[in-house]
């Protein structure tokens, strides 16, 4: 069970949440802050000076005061009111993820809920009574606005639920869970539910976390290609590489050579030529980048993950509520836009690679695009063709959308992050990536056959193996799209992973 507490949640334990489904418990401390918070909301609703979303609307309209009487109603209508959210449902894994965030959130004491509205949530997490989050209609500032609506909306009954893989109406989804709602909210309630960043942030980390599997992966491609085509492993010597001091190029660097420890199928300087093109040369200080960026954007949403969010800010001891800011996404929105631009650049090296292999004019002796018999044969012509699509789809979606804002509410928001649209585009462009990477495998485990080399690294080796106990070596030309798609999902079973990488699992 992962016990939250608002400080120490990691993005290992994220995924686990989201994705193994494992349980979920809250810190029996943050229960103590939690009533305390819960304590001082009462008192200012009791209260005649307007204090934002407790006793006011919203956005601009927090000028208007609102009745003692109709404070539950209010936090009721803005749940209904916000849920506005359009296009897909969010995976599972996603809203899971959502939901484990706004309680670590919501657990710290600066938010003002009851106790007994964070634990319907978590409950709702561990029977997996999972909201249908729809994935656009946020601005990424005033929080992940609409989609944390619909997370919410089920606490009172309402919106929808997924149990059991079926799509409910909430009510009867908890039904068949044997759960109820909550009675309605009370004040401050709603809002504090919705206002924060974690949608865009449950979808971003989950990329990130996928994407370390990703580069180890494009790492792997890199050591097949370099056996491929016979690549000059001077260019990974450790010493070169220390002295540029970059962490992820000495990393990535140190990976390949472990992977191709063994081989007789790569080569040195002189021995067939100079020096190598660039993607295979400058493999390490491209590929590394994007490791360095991995790290810097995990430092960014961890400290999210397990930040305050919300607005206004409630602190207990100086009995004072603090109208601000915590709720805008920049951080994330730069990130995550830093993270489509680092995971494209893995696909645009790859798909150069996988040219270097199909092109004879490139490829030191291979036949044309590796089709046994040329001219009658096609061979893997196409592989690049889709490649270089996929690379060129990514460079769209790469634009940063942080660099954009409109304002909203009458004004009143008048910048704001697009934090969730970085997310998700970064998602998109990491299941390109995917792609690309595994035709890079595929095409060569392809260069390796018609090499003729049967001793390859130890480690490129158990990855050569496992493949092609899926896909065979091709002799002629067949329909081809069903074995890219099998070694893209070859890319995301964990056995494969596990059987390739068994001294790293160690």
């Amino acid at each position: 069970m992962i016990v939250l507490d608002g400080a120490s949640l990691t993005l290992e334990q994220l995924k686990r949440i989201a994705i193994d489904q494992e349980e979920v418990s809250i810190h029996p401390d943050n229960l103590i802050l939690v009533e305390q918070a819960r304590q001082l909301v009462k008192e200012m609703a009791n209260g005649d000076e307007p204090i934002y979303g407790v006793n006011t609307g919203f956005g601009h309209l927090s000028s208007v005061k609102i009745d003692k009487r109709e404070l539950s109603e209010l936090q009721a209508n803005l749940l209904m009111s916000h849920a506005c959210g359009v296009g897909e449902p969010l995976p599972k894994s996603t809203v899971r993820a959502m939901m484990a965030l706004r309680i670590n959130a919501l657990i710290q004491g600066y938010s003002g809920l009851r106790v007994e509205t964070i634990l319907k949530l978590l409950t709702y997490l561990n029977h997996d009574v999972i909201p249908i989050v729809y994935e656009k209609g946020s601005l990424g500032a005033s929080g992940d606005l609409a989609l944390l609506s619909h997370m919410s909306l089920p606490l009172i009954g309402l919106g929808e639920v997924e149990y059991k893989g079926i799509r409910y109406a909430a009510k009867e989804g908890l039904d068949q869970a044997g759960l109820c709602p909550l009675d309605g909210l009370k004040a401050k309630e709603g809002l504090s539910l919705i206002n924060g960043t974690q949608a865009m942030t449950a979808i971003g980390g989950l990329v990130l976390e996928e994407a370390y599997h990703l580069l180890k992966m494009a790492n792997l491609a890199l050591s097949l290609t370099m056996e491929a085509l016979n690549g000059i492993v001077d260019a990974f010597d450790p010493r070169v590489h220390a002295i540029r001091k970059q962490t992820g190029q000495i990393k990535v660097a140190q990976d390949v050579l472990r992977y191709l420890e063994g081989s007789y199928a790569t080569t040195h300087q002189n021995d067939i030529r100079v020096q190598d093109a660039y993607s295979l040369r400058c493999a390490p200080q491209v590929h590394g980048a994007t490791r360095d960026a991995l790290d810097h954007i995990k430092l960014i949403v961890e400290r999210e993950m397990n930040a305050v969010t919300d607005n206004p800010i409630l602190f207990v001891h100086e009995k004072q509520a603090i109208s601000a800011g915590n709720f805008h996404g920049q951080p994330l929105a730069l990130g995550f836009d830093y993270l489509g631009i680092a995971l494209s650049e893995l696909a645009n090296i790859s798909e150069r690679r996988i040219e270097r292999m199909v092109n004879p004019h490139l490829s030191g002796g291979l036949p044309p695009f590796l089709a046994t018999y040329s001219g009658l044969h096609s061979g893997l012509m196409i592989v690049q063709y889709t490649a270089a699509s996929l690379v060129s789809e990514n460079k769209v979606f790469a634009h940063p959308a942080s660099v954009d804002s409109i304002p909203s509410s009458a004004n009143q928001e008048d910048h704001v992050s697009m934090g969730s649209i970085s997310a998700r585009k970064a998602k998109m462009i990491l299941e390109n990536v995917r792609k690309v990477i595994a035709m890079e495998m595929f095409v060569a485990c392809q260069a390796i056959d018609m090499r003729g080399e049967k001793r390859l690294g130890h480690v490129t080796q158990r990855a050569y193996d496992a493949i092609r106990s899926h896909i065979p070596t091709l002799d002629q030309d067949v329909v081809l799209y069903p074995y890219l798609h099998d070694m893209e999902r070859l890319l995301t079973d964990p056995s494969f992973k596990n059987m390739i990488f068994k001294e790293d699992e160690a």
